[in-house]
Parts: structure tokens; C-alpha cells; sequence
């Protein structure tokens, strides 16, 4: 007979969703570079962007929630440890090397795809995997005999062997061994891993009880839009694997507050108490797990984002790169924050209150993670 769903009030609901995703404590990976490993491991992907007007979103996500975080831990984990790699999810980011197995029919998808990229960058990436075989790795700033070419579009190369080397990365032949800020280091996946080829992928399958495991374990309650983000819907497939779930009662379906839109969570996170978070506060960056899927963060927190470093200067509201205030487990502010390196200062463009901003009982509290904050942005 089907079961009734759960009513959860929003602020349960939200309790459940900062446990997750580790922001109900202060120090819940540990610290040092293992703390990096554990916090990826946990969350899953952590995203990659090229935004520094403060510092870029892959640190800042992982300073959230590690405070002794150093950049460093990040370099480690991905060149010495090689317990992270880059590939994508919903957008370039940092991904388990424990999973890399789901992504392999991916990598093996992308190579049997010829209209997206040309024969020219097929050979010369040939070229360059010789290369990079007989000589080791390389950046693109090692690549000095292209000719060069007019862009296609804003973000593209005007040296070729730029492209050749994304399509080995995107195919799992090559893969970035160190990155410098934005400049990435490429070798062999097989030379850097110490594997003799790449690990057999999972099926098809395998790769969806992993997206939805990844979904539950770092989001608490899921939905559809959330576990396959930025879709929408889910597919067939994946219908049937939660309905499937939900008949074996290892999912319970959910209705938060007053939403229509189904949820689901595993009979533990539900049965499992979860005490009022303390008034910790997090500055989160607006690529923060959290904050990405805006949807999803309006329903939780009745806090819409909008990233208005893409909308016109004349229509912004906030300011180019607004970061998101939480306090225990309301967004109370918007802060548009910029780093001024030569200075050796973080600035405070402007400070925006929000509907669940209590400037007495949170301006000090803010006001001490800014410091703490401003140590970050201008440490190593």
C-alpha cells in the first residue's frame, strides 16, 4: 500500500539540509590536508570557477567548512595524494578519485563524439599526448609553436593546442595533474594514477545509485531538480530506482512546508533528532552547494540569489559579486566583498540586511567572521 508522505515544517527541513552539508558545526572534516580529502569525499564535487574578485570558488567553498584551510591541502590532494581530480559535473570541479570509475563511460562517451570538436584538434592533441609522454607534463604555456586563431566565443583560446588538450582532458587520456590559480598542468591519467589504464567504468546502473547516494548523502532531503541538477525532471531510469527505494522503505517520500514539489530522505536522516544550530556564521561563496541551485535555497530559506556579476551594472541591485550571509540556519545578509591585494585588505563594498537580519544580535558575530574571513583571503 503506498505510505503516506512525511509533512516536515521548513525549519526541520532546513536543520536536516545544513547537517549534510556540514555547516551545523565549526570543524566537522578535522583539519590539514586530509581534511580536504574528507570534505570532497563528503560533498561529493566541489566547483570550480574562475572568479577571483575574492578568492575563487573551490577554496572558499572548502574554507566553509574546514577553518584552518590552506590552498595548499587543495595542491596536495590533487598533485601529491591524488585522491581528488578534475572533471565535470554540472560544471568543472573537484571529484573523489574513489568515484572516478563513474565517470570513465562518460570520458569514453566524449571520445566517440567527433562533431564536437575537429579533426584538427583531434591530430594535434595527438601530437601533444606524444608529447607529453616522451617530454612529461605540460601547460598550455609550454606550448609555444601554435599559430594563432580568432576566438569563436569570449571564453575560447586563441592558441589551438588549448582546445586539443581540453578534448584529451574531456576524453580521460589526459588528465590535470596540478593547477596554478587558473593555469592547469596535463599529464597521462595513467602516469599520474600509477595504473596501468583507467578503471573499468560502472554501468549504467552503477552511475545512478551513485548520483542519487551523492544527492542523499550531502543533501539530506532530495528531489528531483536537486539530485539531477541542473535538470529538472528525472529520467525514467532514475523514477524508477527512487519508486524502487520507496517500496524497499530506504526512502520515504516528503513534503516540506507548504511545497508540492516531492522530496525523499532515508528512514534515518528522518528519525535521526537534530538539535537548533548555534548562530554560526558562514560567508558563503555563490557557488557554494548551498546556494547553486536557487530553487531549492528560495524554498528552504525564502532567499532567492540572483549572480548579478551577470547582470548590467545599471540593473544590479546588491552588486557584482554579493556573497551570502548564513547565521545558524537563516541567511540574514548579503555582503558585496572584494579583495584589494596590493592593499593587503578585503573591502566592504556594501552591506545588504535581509528579511531575517537582526543587525543586533548578528552585526558582531559577521563582523568577527569577516576578520577571520580577510585572514583567508590574504593568506597563503
Amino acid at each position: 500500500m503506498p505510505v503516506k508522505p512525511v509533512e516536515l515544517p521548513l525549519p526541520a527541513a532546513r536543520l536536516i539540509w545544513l547537517r549534510a552539508q556540514r555547516l551545523d558545526t565549526r570543524q566537522p572534516f578535522g583539519d590539514g590536508p586530509e581534511a580536504t580529502k574528507r570534505a570532497v569525499e563528503h560533498l561529493g564535487y566541489v566547483q570550480i570557477d574562475t572568479i577571483n574578485v575574492i578568492e575563487r570558488s573551490h577554496h572558499h567553498i572548502l574554507f566553509t567548512r574546514i577553518p584552518a584551510y590552506r590552498r595548499g591541502d587543495l595542491r596536495h590532494a590533487q598533485s601529491a595524494d591524488r585522491s581528488v581530480f578534475e572533471y565535470w559535473t554540472h560544471a568543472l570541479a573537484y571529484v573523489p578519485v574513489r568515484d572516478l570509475r563513474f565517470f570513465v563511460p562518460a570520458m569514453k562517451a566524449h571520445r566517440n563524439d567527433p562533431t564536437r570538436w575537429s579533426a584538427a584538434q583531434s591530430e594535434e592533441g595527438a601530437r601533444l599526448i606524444r608529447r607529453i609522454r616522451s617530454e612529461g607534463a605540460l601547460s598550455i604555456r609550454d606550448v609555444d609553436d601554435d599559430v594563432l586563431v580568432e576566438k569563436t566565443h569570449l571564453w575560447a583560446s586563441k592558441k589551438p593546442s588549448k582546445g586539443a588538450l581540453e578534448r584529451a582532458f574531456y576524453d580521460g587520456r589526459l588528465v590535470i595533474s596540478e593547477r596554478q590559480g587558473m593555469l592547469k598542468t596535463y599529464e597521462l591519467a595513467e602516469r599520474h594514477f600509477g595504473w596501468k589504464s583507467l578503471p573499468r567504468g560502472a554501468t549504467p546502473g552503477q552511475i545512478l545509485e551513485y548520483q542519487l547516494d551523492r544527492a542523499l548523502r550531502a543533501q539530506g532531503l532530495v528531489s528531483a531538480p536537486s539530485v539531477m541538477h541542473p535538470w529538472r525532471t528525472f529520467g525514467p531510469e532514475m523514477r524508477a530506482l527512487v519508486d524502487r527505494r520507496v517500496r524497499r522503505g530506504q526512502l520515504r517520500e516528503v513534503r516540506i512546508g507548504d511545497s508540492t514539489l516531492p522530496h525523499w530522505a532515508t528512514p534515518e536522516t528522518l528519525d535521526t533528532a537534530l538539535a537548533a544550530v548555534e548562530p554560526i556564521v558562514h560567508i558563503l561563496s555563490p557557488f557554494d552547494p548551498l546556494v547553486i541551485q536557487r530553487a531549492r535555497l528560495k524554498l528552504f530559506f525564502g532567499y532567492e540569489h540572483v549572480f548579478e556579476a551577470y547582470v548590467p551594472k545599471a540593473r544590479r541591485q546588491f552588486g557584482y559579486f554579493t556573497l551570502p550571509v548564513l547565521a545558524g540556519d537563516k541567511v540574514v545578509a548579503l555582503l558585496d566583498l572584494k579583495t584589494d591585494r596590493a592593499a593587503g585588505r578585503l573591502l566592504v563594498q556594501a552591506w545588504h540586511w535581509l528579511d531575517d537580519g537582526r543587525p543586533r544580535a548578528h552585526k558582531k558575530l559577521i563582523e568577527e567572521e569577516l576578520s577571520r574571513f580577510e585572514r583567508f583571503q590574504l593568506g597563503d
